[in-house]
């Protein structure tokens, strides 16, 4: 399989639920900076999530998993 898209170099699930009302999931590539840690990827996609669905701002996380994208 090749893949002609560039990706990041960590792959990032992140689940999110407003209890009774929505459960949503993001899946996508990111490429931490070199000082980054997994808590700075961690708010940035939360950030950037809830910049586009502000309705999730104040949900709960129900999973965050960052692995790194290579096999």
């Amino acid at each position: 399989m090749e893949n002609t898209r560039q990706q990041g170099t960590h792959h990032y699930v992140l689940t999110l639920d407003l209890p009774g009302r929505e459960m949503a999931t993001w899946t996508g590539t990111v490429t931490p900076g070199p000082a980054d840690t997994r808590h700075d990827l961690y708010v940035f996609l939360r950030e950037h999530i809830t910049a586009d669905q502000p309705r999730f701002a104040r949900a709960n996380v129900v999973f965050f998993a960052l692995e790194s994208n290579a096999l």
